[in-house]
């Protein structure tokens, strides 16, 4: 059968499905112990040049959803700068091989964006790299489990979350300005705790739910520009964070598939908010939340004209 004419892939079972070994890891956690082995799209991703020539910066693209991001924009033709943590070299020695082998330049910055100083030597050295940056993705995050609740939560902790999450993108958001060109584009990764936050994540769905707002304010400031700010909010992806952060075998069980996304998953979301079919897309988070809607049972009677779902006594609510 020719490849055009194959029969489509069952989405339930096109990738694994928990239960998963029990594999804590140390933060940042590191791609090679992960057991399945997460998919980049190394083997599925076909560019089209959607993204021909443009000058890329992604923050956290040494692995997981930002691995996937710097490939599958490199095989859309963009070169792609990106940053990891000192501790994360042979990730982004990874990362750095994905860009290059697609024919387009790569350039691994250890950056912590918790810091403004760094952050600023970060767009320095796109600009002297690229001349401008065409497309800013902001995903790097931090994110721990706190199971015992708001009290469990240090000011440490807590501060961490925040610098990392908001402040680096709020900094790079702000310092990249002047080199995106009109028709440029800025990306934040949200997630689906912006919309239903989970109690053990309470400082990292606090600094999601921003990271929208953000983006919808941002994004109405730089509109007279030509600029674009959008979101991209994932739901359950299987990316090192989640066995160094998440010690939880059943991880993506509990979504309508029975299983958490692969970040090749989530990485076309950002090819199209980035690329020029999207240039009517602005102020809007690209949801891949893949989660249960809610149903409400409703106590009053209803007409027999009513949808089945509402004669039933329940209504969708979300």
């Amino acid at each position: 059968m020719a490849a055009e004419e194959r029969a489509p892939d069952d989405p339930v079972s096109k990738h694994p499905q928990p239960e998963f070994p029990q594999q804590g890891q140390s933060h940042p956690g590191w791609t090679g112990p992960m057991d399945p082995p997460p998919d980049h799209g190394e083997e599925s991703h076909r560019g089209s040049g959607l993204l021909e020539g443009r000058k890329t910066v992604i923050t956290g693209g040494d692995s997981g959803i930002g691995r996937a991001v710097a490939l599958a924009f490199a095989r859309e033709g963009a070169d792609v700068l990106f940053t990891f943590l000192p501790a994360e070299e042979d990730e982004a020695a990874a990362t750095t091989r994905l860009v290059t082998e697609a024919g387009r330049s790569a350039v691994p910055i250890a950056c912590d964006i918790r810091e403004e100083e760094q952050c600023r030597l970060l767009v320095e050295r796109a600009v002297t790299e690229f001349g401008r940056i065409d497309i800013l993705v902001n995903n790097a995050a931090y994110q721990i489990s706190q199971p015992d609740g708001i009290p469990a939560i240090t000011t440490e902790q807590f501060d961490r979350v925040m610098r990392t999450n908001l402040y680096g993108m709020f900094w790079l958001s702000k310092m990249a300005l002047p080199h995106i060109p009109a028709g440029g584009c800025t990306i934040n990764t949200a997630s689906v705790q912006a919309y239903k936050p989970s109690p053990h994540l309470l400082d990292y769905a606090t600094t999601k739910g921003a990271i929208v707002t953000f983006t919808q304010g941002l994004a109405q400031m730089l509109a007279s520009d030509g600029i674009r700010v959008n979101a991209v909010a994932p739901g359950p992806v299987w990316t090192p964070l989640i066995p160094a952060t998440l010690p939880d075998t059943t991880f993506g069980k509990q979504a309508p598939l029975g299983r958490p996304a692969q970040p090749a998953e989530m990485a076309p979301a950002y090819v199209f908010v980035a690329s020029p079919r999207a240039s009517y897309n602005t102020a809007e988070a690209q949801q891949r939340l893949n989660r249960s809607p809610r149903w409400r049972l409703e106590p009053h009677q209803h007409s027999v004209d009513s949808p089945a779902s509402v004669r039933s006594g329940f209504r969708r609510v979300d």
